[in-house]
């Protein structure tokens, strides 16, 4: 698989990643023995980017990562490894995000058990809490890397000025964010920001949830996953719209000779050099599929076929619910 530096002074790594939200129950349930084969599949295909979180199944997507790391010695050296952290809940129960330095250091420490090593490649705030200047936040993530437990730092779905203010207070290499066909905003802003600073931009949902596939969930399972049965583009009447305006994507993918979740994965690496997708799937099948986005060479005509099939701003309804919202910065 062809490489992307993970940041400016960062190690190169598969110019796709593996996202492992999907080991904990997110999209339907799970077991550790699909997750290590997940992770079979992916040395086998060069992927070495594993990016997961201490809230992904309350630690069930870090200690499979842990378990296979624990049964096979050597695989930690073919990895790079991110993970993060500040998602919390408050003493009524409910949910908030503390950017402490006490906050961070003590569940850096957890995920560092689970995963079974001394030290993470990266380790990301997963949520600006709004009680920290963006500089006191780097500062805090930064002194894990003085203490020696992760080699670098980064933030997710923030906005382009949060970046710039915290870069200056220690190195950021890696910013997380929501990005695909199906959402663009970081356009405005944010993938510029990122390569003006050297910063890699790690796109998560690179497939759209979905929606960017051959094989859309459907629509009788959705009720049964509480993240999609509540947002916007996959309740009714926006899940039908959507669904009828990818058909025309699955059918251009066809064309193409490819499938849809890789040409996603493939026009996402066409949007700069420093941007990562990072797709889940449950499915070594799946898996395939996305990583195949690697090899694909799109030319300036592809991408205008592209851009006809899905213009910026196709989607029915928002990304978020107003719920889902609380956290991610809004800036445009």
């Amino acid at each position: 698989m062809k490489t992307r530096k993970l940041g400016a002074t960062g190690p190169e790594i598969g110019c796709i990643g593996y996202g492992a939200m999907s080991f904990s129950d997110m999209y339907g349930p799970t077991n550790e023995a699909e997750s290590h084969a997940i992770l079979n599949r992916c040395r086998d295909l060069g992927v070495t980017h594993l990016d997961t979180a201490n809230v992904y199944g309350m630690g069930k997507s870090e200690s499979a990562i842990g378990t296979y790391l624990s049964a096979n010695p050597g695989a930690r050296d073919e990895f790079v490894i991110a993970t993060k952290a500040t998602i919390t809940k408050d003493a009524d129960g409910n949910r908030c995000f503390d950017n402490s330095a006490e906050h961070l250091e003590a569940e850096l420490d957890k995920s560092l058990q689970r995963l079974g090593v001394d030290c993470v490649d990266l380790f990301y705030a997963h949520r600006r809490d709004p009680r920290f200047t963006p500089e006191e936040t780097a500062e805090n993530l930064g002194r894990m890397v003085k203490k020696g437990k992760t080699r670098a730092i980064g933030l997710s779905e923030v906005a382009p000025s949060t970046l710039r203010r915290a870069m200056k207070a220690f190195p950021i290499a890696a910013v997380q964010s929501e990005y695909s066909l199906s959402t663009r905003f970081p356009e405005l802003g944010l993938v510029q920001a990122c390569a003006d600073l050297g910063v890699a931009m790690v796109a998560f949902s690179p497939v759209g949830r979905s929606l960017l596939t051959d094989n859309p969930i459907p629509k009788d399972r959705i009720k049964d996953l509480s993240f999609l049965s509540g947002n916007p583009r996959f309740t009714e009447p926006n899940l039908t719209e959507n669904l009828r305006l990818t058909d025309a994507f699955r059918r251009l993918a066809t064309e193409m000779g490819t499938s849809a979740a890789a040409l996603a994965n493939a026009w996402l690496l066409s949007r700069g050099d420093h941007v990562i997708p990072i797709p889940g799937t449950r499915s070594v099948d799946h898996l395939d599929e996305c990583m195949a986005g690697a090899d694909l060479m799109l030319s300036e005509a592809d991408l205008a076929r592209i851009e006809a099939v899905l213009p910026v701003g196709w989607a029915h309804g928002d990304r978020y619910s107003e719920a889902q919202w609380k956290g991610p910065e809004r800036y445009c």
